[in-house]
């Protein structure tokens, strides 16, 4: 894996959740609006949960990102980047 990973200086999982379902204040989701737009990682986060929405109940707090959600978080940034995803090839593996 490369260094694609929260910092100190990024929004908790917490934040991110609560600025995708709209139940942060306007002046912390302009901060974390302008964080996204130069952390990969946290913008990836988020468009997880835009994807797979969750309550606050289910986000855990962890230093490491699980496997999976590495691989997903860097298949929508190559996508993003119009770049193959790999996206498609973890779904080719789970059908087989």
């Amino acid at each position: 894996m490369t260094s694609f990973s929260k910092s100190e200086a990024c929004p908790s999982s917490h934040e991110l959740l609560q600025y995708e379902n709209g139940d942060m204040p306007l002046d912390e989701g302009r901060y974390v609006r302008e964080h996204l737009a130069k952390c990969e990682f946290c913008s990836a986060e988020v468009e997880f949960y835009a994807h797979y929405p969750q309550t606050e109940d289910e986000v855990v707090e962890t230093a490491d990102i699980p496997a999976p959600l590495y691989d997903l978080a860097e298949s929508l940034l190559s996508t993003k980047r119009n770049k193959i995803s790999s996206l498609d090839r973890l779904l080719h593996e789970t059908e087989d």
